[in-house]
């Protein structure tokens, strides 16, 4: 092996450039079985971010749609369940007109099922009621109130012309649902439901309903949940009992509800109050039918057995058998993977390479598993498991870039002390680079990322974007600052009311906690991150001065304005972060960094999608604005075409190279490499 060269932090010549991660790189998700055939969708950053059904049997694979169709939904504004298949047919929403498309085995071109509205009427998280011939789905529609849309389940007949068939209502009156699931014998639907002010994760209800002859339901019943107990992925066992994940005892575990005889009232009645908007559940009633419904733990231990429902079709468990499950959970920020035995209630946990496992789906008839997964060396891929002999397959990777291990950084969980004599975690990846070292005595800038959410969290699979930096000379350290998912409901609590003063206390103790260390240069300590990660940046960056650049990627910069100008689902979302509004606007007021632009000292590059609805552009441009007119080196990159988050290759490359050089020209180090300059003001 050659002498390493020496030289400066952040000049290091690194393989891992931009133009690589987005031309080696694709998003892989929400994989699927059907029978022996096994599915997943591809996010292509060189097809303009085009998300793919991809179908496999064997060992063959193709695309499943044609050009132009993109599954992807926008309900949520964040989609996720965009497609389901049976008995080799294809159902998915399509992108640019948010229709429902039928593909069968044999067609060449993808038929419409739902009626042409505009992107007015959306579908998600669509399951298949075989008995009856039809499609039940979460339905979004915009026709009569763009900004609070109804959201409903709905049936879509099959068989049915598709102008007429928006859909028929079978439940309706709360502010959101999900997860709709009907029972092996087509007997019960179950479903998720919640109201303003509630995210998923912070209380939801889960709802039994019984099928009348002519599909609709006829009674139906509350299982479980409320205010302050988050339900996940409800799930019928092949032979009938409802699963989910519940938090009522602080931690996402797995619970099983067997329904009695007399589950909807001896007289038949249906105990719906409140599920039309007009009630709320009886509590007498409840409690005196509560020996009808048995929930039992499968499972109890501090650990995750469930996520933050940010998109539909989210799922962590599977059965292969009738008592026995493939399931995913997560300790202190690191997923494993495990075999349950719901009669011994035994968890045989799974060696495997892997720190991050999502997506769990399985199959009773070949009694295996699907998931995507990820480690620290490795990027994420859509893996097979088979729980008899343990042997797991990699179907496809995100990436097939055989990339020198000597240029990977891989990530190790750190805990750090923080405000109130509490503690925060993080991921810290040291700089790393087989043909490059630093000065004695050197010490490496540091970026601090913020993750969005902020209900969130950070993973340690492999992220290009990540090694992007530490294999050019920079430390980095991903926080999981309180309010993070994956340590418990206490932990994720803790910003409830303190978004903007905790989750930067985080960021600032991991940063001064690095320095302290001697793991990191204190004059050069920058923080970036996107969406509410940006917003913790731009509030690192006003109130404290760690910080001395930074970057934010469609990031908040007015709490009050984002109130106003969101989408439906994170509406009132801040009601718990922060505050309810208007009545508390002041406190809106004190933590939006938009009105203290005179304590920002230090030089910021701002990244906006210019059709975002989540983060509106005006909430970076205000604060460009601002920054203008004090005089502070600033740099704004805006991308026509791109909504919350960047999809296509070219953005994804201009972001990253874009921040690179905006740190260069800052702290006046030279690049190893030419990158396309970005116009800074001021400087």
């Amino acid at each position: 092996m050659s002498e390493k060269r020496i030289a400066p932090y952040g000049t290091w010549k690194s393989p891992i450039t931009s133009e690589l991660i987005v031309r080696g790189s694709i998003g892989l998700t929400s994989p699927a079985l059907d029978g022996a055939q096994l599915y997943w969708t591809e996010v292509r950053p060189t097809e303009d971010g085009r998300s793919v059904v991809v179908g496999r049997e064997g060992h063959s694979q193709r695309d499943l749609i044609p050009q132009p169709f993109n599954a992807r939904t926008r309900v949520h504004e964040y989609g996720g369940g965009d497609y389901t298949v049976q008995r080799g047919t294809l159902y998915f929403s399509n992108f640019s007109d948010q229709r429902l498309y039928r593909l069968a085995p044999g067609d060449t071109q993808p038929r419409a099922i739902t009626p042409e509205s505009g992107s007015q009427l959306r579908y998600s998280d669509m399951t298949i009621d075989t008995a009856r011939e039809r499609i039940i789905a979460v339905r979004e529609d915009h026709t009569t109130n763009e900004h609070e849309p109804a959201n409903t389940i709905v049936a879509i007949n099959l068989g049915a012309d598709a102008e007429a068939n928006g859909g028929e209502v079978l439940t309706s009156g709360y502010d959101f649902y999900s997860s709709p699931r009907v029972s092996a014998d087509g007997t019960y639907l179950a479903w998720l439901a919640w109201r303003h002010p509630n995210m998923p994760w912070d209380g939801t209800e889960l709802w039994i309903g019984e099928f009348d002859g002519d599909g609709k339901l006829a009674r139906s019943r509350r299982v479980a949940g409320g205010e302050s107990e988050s339900i996940f992925q409800p799930q019928w066992s092949p032979a009938g009992v409802l699963h989910f994940v519940s938090d009522r005892d602080g931690w996402w575990n797995l619970y099983r509800a067997r329904v009695g005889e007399k589950f909807f009232g001896e007289s038949g009645e249906s105990n719906q109050e409140g599920h039309d908007g007009s009630k709320e559940s009886d509590g007498s009633k409840e409690s005196k039918r509560s020996n009808e419904i048995d929930v039992e733990p499968l499972c109890p231990m501090d650990a995750e057995f469930g996520l933050p429902q940010w998109a539909f079709g989210m799922s962590t468990y599977g059965f292969v058998a009738e008592e026995r499950i493939v399931c995913a959970y997560v300790e202190r920020g690191v997923s494993h993977l495990a075999v349950l035995d719901a009669t011994t209630k035994m968890l045989r946990r799974i060696e495997t390479p892997f720190e991050e496992i999502t997506y769990v789906r399985a199959s009773t008839q070949t009694g295996r598993a699907l998931f995507r997964a990820g480690s620290p060396t490795r990027g994420a891929r859509i893996v097979e498991f088979d729980p008899a002999t343990d042997e797991i397959n990699v179907l496809r990777r995100s990436s097939d870039l055989d990339i020198d291990e000597g240029y990977i950084s891989a990530a190790r969980a750190i805990e750090f002390p923080t405000e109130n004599g509490r503690s925060a975690h993080g991921f810290y990846y040291a700089p790393r680079n087989r043909d490059f070292g630093a000065p004695t005595g050197e010490r490496p800038p540091l970026l601090i990322k913020s993750h969005g959410g902020p209900t969130s969290a950070a993973v340690t699979t492999l992220s290009l974007g990540i090694q992007y930096w530490t294999s050019r000379g920079f430390a980095v350290l991903d926080v999981n600052y309180g309010g993070s998912t994956g340590y418990g409901r206490a932990y994720r609590e803790r910003l409830n009311g303190t978004w903007g003063i905790t989750d930067v206390d985080d960021c600032v103790n991991g940063a001064r906690f690095l320095v302290e260390q001697g793991l990191a240069d204190a004059d050069r300590c920058v923080i970036d991150g996107g969406s509410a990660g940006g917003y913790t940046t731009l509030a690192a960056l006003t109130f404290r001065t760690q910080f001395k650049a930074g970057a934010s990627h469609y990031g908040v910069s007015d709490l009050g304005a984002l109130v106003r100008d969101t989408h439906k689902f994170e509406s009132r979302y801040l009601d718990r972060l922060i505050a309810p509004y208007p009545e508390r606007e002041d406190v809106y007021r004190a933590r939006s960094p938009i009105n203290f632009t005179d304590r920002l000292a230090c030089p910021v590059i701002f990244f906006q999608g210019l059709e975002d609805k989540v983060v509106p552009p005006n909430q970076a441009e205000m604060m460009v604005d601002a920054l203008r007119r004090k005089g502070l080196p600033v740099a704004y990159v805006a991308f026509a075409g791109e909504q919350h988050g960047f999809r296509r290759a070219e953005n994804i490359r201009r972001a990253l190279d874009g921040e690179l050089y905006f740190y260069s020209r800052v702290f006046g180090f030279e690049l190893a490499e030419e990158v396309e300059p970005v116009a800074i003001e001021n400087l």
